[in-house]
């Protein structure tokens, strides 16, 4: 009788919306670390800043690599980026957003890509008191300030090529 292998896998996107050219070795570097294989990045320049570029990589994995890419460039705080991960039998979809400014962001996702608040932040947000305190709070549940900040970066990278990167356990 043989056993069957069942793991579970899911997809996600590693958007590096501006970086420091200097920075593009060791992102490589932190990907093939968690990934466990060679990753090939295609840097392109970021229109929104001379001395910036950008790349943009799919990846296959199991459930969780998308919190581990967010963990391995978490310490570069020059990176504007986004990593995202589909929800998957078991786990749900989530993006994590950095911006140096406002430095990391996690919001679960749904299947069109939506955050998603779940019942304790709701709560938070409402023992907030007033209007205005509600609503700053949801804000920062949803991670409005980030998409603020990262939107002119996202749509400066329009049209370009996405690369897939499959990691096999």
């Amino acid at each position: 009788m043989s056993v069957v292998s069942s793991t579970v896998m899911t997809r996600g996107v590693v958007f590096i919306h501006s970086a420091p050219a200097a920075l593009c070795p060791h992102i490589g570097w932190a990907l093939e670390s968690v990934l466990g294989e060679g990753v090939r990045l295609e840097w392109t320049p970021q229109p929104l800043g001379r001395s910036f570029v950008r790349t943009e990589v799919a990846w296959v994995g199991e459930p969780g690599t998308g919190a581990r890419i967010a963990s391995a460039m978490r310490g570069w705080d020059s990176l504007r980026y986004e990593v995202t991960e589909e929800a998957s039998p078991g786990s749900d979809g989530s993006r994590w957003s950095h911006t140096p400014a406002l430095g990391i962001h996690h919001t679960w996702t749904s299947a069109n890509g939506d955050a998603v608040l779940n019942e304790d932040r709701i709560r938070a947000a409402l023992r907030a008191g007033d209007h205005s305190a509600l609503r700053r709070e949801l804000d920062v549940a949803l991670g409005t300030a980030w998409d603020l900040e990262l939107d002119p970066f996202r749509h400066a990278g329009d049209g370009q090529p996405t690369r897939w990167l499959y990691r096999v356990s």
